[in-house]
């Protein structure tokens, strides 16, 4: 049996390594919710393993850069106020909180209202190392999308960047 060569409209996978995804999956017009459902699966998958397999010795988990993004984001919060907002059990964000305090991240402190929670907040450290990972991050995305986007691909991108913060938060 022959293969048939791509309609020129998609081309095939044999393209090589100078073709992007975008060239080869061209969007349809009217998405359906389970059919894009599981191609944002596997893209923000691969994005996610692509970033965590790049880290480096020392560098922050995925665990501990998610608490001290939330903890920067919407300010000082229990254990378990981390653990829910993060999906996780108590005792792992426990685990996370106690490497991210002996490492000086993050402090606790008892809650000036109840004095039976204990409260996790940011250091000036923590917001350092967050910092400097998002920039380092942000770097190496820049990298990639200057080199392998288009212009009109890079408008796109950021249209749907705030969309998919929303996603992600409704999970």
């Amino acid at each position: 049996m022959t293969q048939q060569p791509a309609p020129p409209d998609r081309p095939d996978d044999s393209d090589g390594p100078e073709s992007t995804r975008s060239e080869r999956h061209s969007p349809p017009e009217t998405a359906d919710p389970y059919d894009l459902g599981g191609a944002l699966y596997d893209a923000i998958g691969l994005v996610a393993r692509r970033l965590r397999h790049s880290r480096a010795p020392g560098e922050l988990s995925l665990p501990e850069r998610s608490a001290l993004s939330r903890l920067a984001g919407a300010g000082p919060a229990s254990a378990a106020e981390l653990a829910r907002a993060e999906q996780v059990t108590a005792q792992a964000m426990g685990t996370v909180v106690n490497g991210l305090e002996t490492r000086g991240f993050v402090e606790r402190r008892p809650d000036p209202h109840d004095g039976r929670r204990i409260i996790v907040s940011l250091t000036e450290a923590g917001e350092g190392v967050l910092r400097r990972k998002r920039e380092a991050r942000g770097r190496q995305l820049a990298t990639v999308l200057t080199e392998r986007f288009t212009p009109a691909e890079l408008q796109t991108l950021a249209a749907a960047a705030p969309l998919l913060e929303r996603l992600g938060e409704n999970l």
